[in-house]
């Protein structure tokens, strides 16, 4: 049997406890990896596999500095993995036998808080999950602000919730795991999913877990008393919490009840077609309507916006709410210019007070918190004179935490270092034992320099002169021509050939205090700040109020700069279902389009409810049709939009279904998508929603395509009776408007200039008579041999050529076959014999015909096709 070494054997049984995740075990200045976890790392982050002993005791090992954990770290947890902090808990000096260690922290994808491992204008959410049959239940935390929620919604909506939320990590309870019961939507979470026991779900300890987190005899004051599924959901949230974090979670101070009654309902889908957050080709910010508005200023207001544009309101009041303080930004340009010059200098309050809270703070964010508190009083100032009540109601919530401000500014020095104990952060006059210990570390060779002068006048010896080594110390060397002159008081302690030397009582004392004033300078530095974070941390909840301020005036600002540097206009929002706007413009492409044409839109809900939108491809079809769905969900933002003018009835929920691709991991095909897609619009929408439809019908064959569309059309007017803008390649859809009299025809203008086409990007009312394939084939770069018989099949198929059985008969095309004198045979579309009757037909002098006759004709014709 291999013996194992003691500290291996404590290694061995803490990683028992944390078999799920990569142990951190610091040894030293390193944090040490053992056995798998020693390969694993070692793959993941490129770092030299080693060993402990060697033959048959061989450890695999790998090991990475202290100092730097953390870039490790970030790279594990990106890579999907958990880690463990294990450090010690003693000092190895002081320790009797193996140094006592444990885990400190245990750090996952859902549980970030470091700077260094966080994006600064994103949520980092943790999201539990509890379903009970129809009904589930959702609560998030994002731990590094504090921002805690719970929600109950239906099944269905599972998916939806994680596009808007984007959870990193989802706990889901064992028994789910086990049973698959997570896999219809594992794919939808793109998220690290943790499974826990089963009866940290239960009602009754979920419960009692949050009542014991916040201190309440019940969640009453919250407003969340009478939730359903996600009290199950919340209770397993903080219970994770606890057990990883081992520290306080006293910055998670309140749950909120979060509603679908007060937002705009987007789906998983509407999200990505509209690419609110980021493109559906790159996943980038640049090229969505977020990296077209975010010209924030603080980490704060960045987060804060992500949320305003995925959850938009719906509600009149509260739209128009926000409007008023966007617009009084936008017409004051200087205050506007103030307001955003000093929202440069804030930094992220909102996670330096979670840090503070969670005692990972160090000196650098107090300082930064320092500053950002300094330019309150102003601000605050110049909110205050604002005449709009969102301004107004900001400037009086806006809290300086004057005392935080004075408090960090009288103990920090204004430029600590980055380590917490080594010194170097508190300043002179803050604490006169510490002041003491750093004038000794100074001004010790001043004191000995003294010392020897005063003992020299003292004992009249005048080669007395104080030395140091590190045997004895310091000591008083006196040569022996006056060793009669020895005071009482000197205590020898060695001889040499031509002296003696001697210590003092004063002298030890001293050397005590200079040879210890470094080490216990730190310790004290370190202690003394550990009270001052302790002392921050008290004004937790007036920093996250004041952080909440700041994030929605910069946002406000940030709507009113976007709008005044681009043109955009304030829509009127009303309760009606009206959808009309002048001269509107897409966000995204105005940006990078130099002459993007701008186009109305004209739905009064009453006379016009639907819009069938024809014409050719790259027309610009779903390109308008999305233009209206963005500005309708930047209207309810509260911002303004880049349009003339508009009114718009505010809408509960925004459909789209523009495009699509094949999801072949799930079996789904493009029309098995499109269908499940347009599913969804048609048993969820309602009078109020607005449905955007796209090529609807275009993944299976033209008739059945035809068929289907047709029927959506008429199911959307009879049955939801909801704004709708359907973009369609079937002509034949137009003939619809002559039946139903609520939905009119438009079509992408577009001028023929020979075999050329110019696109006009211009809604104009009608429907269009063609579809422009082959002039777009061209553009596409297809060849001309190629296009020159897409023009003659198209010929034929426009003159009604078809077969017996009303349908196109291709015969080979002319390069293919000769006629006899070897030139190019006559091309057609039918074959010889169907050739010869049509012409018969054609020869035939009808008028001269008896019905007997005809009818031999007739036989004779049928005869021919026959042989």
């Amino acid at each position: 049997m291999i013996p194992v070494t003691p500290m291996m054997r404590q290694y061995k049984d803490i990683k028992k406890k944390h078999g799920d995740a990569l142990l951190f075990f610091r040894v030293g200045d390193f944090y040490e990896m053992f056995y798998d976890d020693a390969k694993t790392a070692s793959k993941v982050l490129g770092i030299t596999l080693t060993s402990r002993s060697k033959g048959d005791n061989a450890v695999p090992m790998a090991g990475v500095p202290h100092h730097s954990a953390h870039t490790y770290i970030h790279r594990l947890i990106k890579a999907g993995y958990k880690v463990a902090i294990c450090d010690q808990m003693e000092d190895p000096e002081e320790a009797k036998g193996v140094v006592e260690r444990d885990v400190t922290r245990i750090i996952t994808p859902g549980t970030l808080t470091d700077d260094l491992l966080l994006k600064d204008k994103d949520n980092n959410y943790l999201l539990a999950i509890f379903a009970n049959g129809e009904s589930a239940g959702l609560s998030w935390v994002d731990l590094s602000t504090g921002k805690f929620q719970a929600q109950d919604i239906p099944t269905t909506q599972l998916i939806d919730e994680f596009a808007r939320l984007r959870p990193s990590e989802c706990l889901l309870s064992e028994e789910m795991v086990t049973s698959k019961g997570e896999q219809p939507f594992a794919s939808a979470l793109n998220a690290m999913i943790t499974p826990l026991p089963g009866w940290v779900f239960a009602r009754d300890t979920a419960y009692q877990t949050l009542k014991e987190h916040f201190g309440t005899a019940s969640l009453e004051g919250f407003g969340c008393e009478s939730l359903g599924p996600s009290i199950n959901a919340a209770g397993a949230v903080i219970h994770y919490l606890k057990e990883t974090q081992r520290t306080s979670l006293k910055h998670i101070s309140k749950i909120e009840r979060f509603s679908n009654q007060d937002y705009v309902i987007l789906d998983r889908t509407t999200q990505q077609c509209l690419e609110l957050l980021e493109t559906m080709r790159t996943h980038e910010k640049d090229g969505s309507l977020l990296g077209v508005l975010d010209q924030t200023l603080t980490s704060m207001g960045g987060r804060l916006l992500k949320q305003w544009i995925i959850s938009p309101l719906k509600i009149p009041e509260e739209i128009r709410y926000r409007q008023d303080g966007v617009r009084e930004l936008f017409k004051d340009s200087i205050l506007r210019n103030e307001l955003r010059e000093m929202l440069k200098g804030v930094y992220d309050i909102e996670r330096i007070s979670t840090k503070v809270s969670c005692a990972r703070a160090n000196a650098r964010d107090l300082v930064s918190l320092k500053q950002s508190l300094a330019v309150l009083p102003k601000l605050k100032e110049k909110i205050c004179t604002c005449a709009s009540v969102i301004l107004k109601s900001l400037g009086e919530n806006l809290d300086p935490v004057e005392e935080v401000r004075i408090l960090i500014g009288t103990a920090i020095v204004p430029d600590p270092p980055h380590t917490i104990k080594d010194g170097g952060m508190i300043r002179e006059g803050y604490d006169q034992d510490l002041d003491e210990l750093h004038h000794i570390r100074k001004s010790g060779k001043n004191w000995i320099a003294n010392f020897q002068a005063e003992e020299i006048k003292r004992t009249g010896i005048n080669s007395l002169k104080v030395g140091y080594n590190r045997v004895f110390g310091y000591y008083i060397e006196i040569t022996n021509t006056y060793k009669d002159n020895i005071p009482q008081t000197y205590i020898r302690k060695q001889t040499l050939k031509n002296a003696e030397r001697y210590i003092t009582p004063e002298l030890k004392d001293y050397e005590t205090k200079v040879l210890t004033a470094d080490e216990r300078a730190k310790e004290l530095e370190y202690d003394i700040f550990g009270r001052l974070r302790e002392e921050v941390s008290s004004h937790t909840k007036r920093l996250q109020k004041t952080a909440e301020v700041i994030a929605t005036l910069d946002v406000i600002s940030t709507l009113a700069h976007v709008a005044a540097e681009n043109g955009y206009g304030m829509p009127e929002i009303t309760d009606g279902l009206e959808l009309n706007i002048i001269d509107g413009r897409h966000p995204v492409l105005d940006k990078i389009m130099d002459n993007f044409v701008p186009n109305d839109v004209a739905i009064d809900g009453a006379q016009t409810m639907m819009v069938v939108i024809t014409g050719p491809n790259m027309a610009g079809k779903s390109t308008y049709i999305r233009q209206v769905a963005l500005l309708v969900l930047m209207a309810q933002m509260g911002s303004f939009i880049p349009a003339k003018q508009a009114t718009i009835g505010v809408v509960d929920r925004i459909f789209t279904r523009v495009g699509a691709s094949d999801e072949l991991a799930s079996g789904q095909s493009t029309f098995m998508v499109e269908m499940n897609e347009t599913a969804n619009i048609l048993n969820n929408a309602t009078n109020r929603s607005l449905i955007v439809l796209d090529e609807v019908g275009r993944g299976t064959s033209t008739f059945d395509g035809l068929s289907i569309a047709w029927a959506i059309t008429e199911y959307i007017y009879e049955h939801i009776k909801a704004r709708t803008l359907f973009a369609t390649h079937y002509h034949e859809l137009t003939e619809i408007e002559l039946l139903l009299p609520c939905i009119k025809n438009y079509n992408i203008a577009v001028k023929e200039w020979g075999d050329e086409i110019i696109f006009l990007r211009k809604i104009v009312e009608g429907g269009a008579d063609k579809s422009y394939g082959i002039h777009v084939a061209r553009l596409a770069g297809i060849p001309r041999e190629v296009l020159d018989r897409a023009k003659t099949l198209l010929a034929n198929l426009e003159a009604n050529s078809l077969d017996i059985n009303n349908k196109p008969k291709f015969v080979p095309s002319e390069d293919k076959k000769t006629s006899a004198s070897g030139g190019p045979a006559q091309l057609s579309i039918f074959a010889p014999k169907e050739e010869g009757v049509l012409q018969s037909i054609k020869e035939l002098d009808i008028p001269t015909l008896t019905p007997l006759d005809a009818l031999n004709k007739l036989n004779e014709l049928k005869k021919k096709l026959s042989t």
